[in-house]
């Protein structure tokens, strides 16, 4: 699909001025001039070997560019990620307390009708919408770059609430679906405090299932990183990727999809196991 993109990254890289001779040469040294699927099954056999090419803009190696980047894209994420679940969680469990058996119609209404907007906006816009109140209007904390503590707010912020928004409506469902079970009913006829109800018997039931879109919500903040950090400035990978489309720099795009890729596959296997462990149904517990 990279290579379906209009123009010669050869030529961009080399310079309008450039001869045809130096252009034909030098998409012969980086093997452009096969035909793809050649091209293709190089790149493959280089990927078992650690060789994941070079940068045809800054002539570095992807594996060096990757490295450098890869982990200012995973703190945002992972901090994203932990900020969705510190607001999502009690938020979607105080909502199910106080609108459960149908009380309180209006807040239910607004806070359902809140998180579908806050959800269904995309990152970029939120994040455009953050630089534009938060770092144009009332400059309180920067907009662009790697530059300290301050400048990891409007990134993190930008990727967690949409998420935040969803998991707590997810909480809301589940805990409200708990507290109608036997055991809860058991555990309030033992004159059990509320709290301790709550805590000890519905939170632990209604996470089982919050964590698996949780999983799959941290893969996405993953892949959402890559509008989010081209708003930003951000130093990672996201803002590579952009760069390199834009550029036709082929081996650094491929790279950095690649790596993608194997980020949310680990989320998938790490909410697997999680969920194992996690789960009284599980074999994994049982052995």
């Amino acid at each position: 699909m990279l290579h379906l993109i209009p123009g010669d990254p050869v030529r961009a890289a080399l310079g309008a001025t450039a001869s045809a001779e130096l252009v034909a040469a030098r998409r012969a040294a980086l093997g452009l001039d096969a035909p793809l699927w050649l091209q293709y099954a190089r790149y493959v056999r280089g990927l078992f070997t650690g060789e994941m090419g070079t940068s045809l803009t800054s002539g570095l190696p992807v594996s060096s560019i990757i490295g450098d980047r890869l982990l200012a894209t995973v703190e945002i994420a992972v901090y994203a990620f932990g900020l969705a679940v510190l607001v999502a969680v009690p938020l979607g469990l105080a909502m199910a307390v106080l609108t459960r058996g149908g009380r309180r119609r209006r807040a239910e209404l607004g806070f359902t009708g809140t998180s579908v907007v806050v959800a269904a906006v995309p990152e970029f816009l939120l994040a455009v919408g953050l630089v534009y109140v938060f770092g144009v209007r009332l400059g309180w904390v920067p907009v662009a770059g790697q530059s300290g503590p301050a400048s990891y707010v409007l990134p993190v912020v930008a990727l967690a609430l949409g998420p935040a928004a969803v998991l707590a409506r997810i909480v809301r469902v589940e805990t409200l679906t708990v507290l109608q079970a036997d055991f809860i009913r058991t555990a309030r006829a033992k004159r059990l405090p509320d709290r301790l109800v709550l805590a000890r018997h519905a939170l632990p039931n209604a996470l089982t299932a919050t964590l698996t879109l949780g999983g799959l919500m941290l893969s996405s903040l993953v892949v959402g990183t890559v509008l989010v950090e081209s708003v930003f400035a951000w130093p990672g990978l996201g803002s590579s990727m952009v760069a390199s489309i834009v550029g036709r720099d082929y081996p650094v795009a491929q790279g950095v999809v690649l790596v993608y890729g194997a980020g949310v596959l680990l989320v998938n296997l790490l909410v697997d196991v999680a969920l194992a462990l996690l789960d009284p149904r599980s074999t994994i517990r049982e052995g």
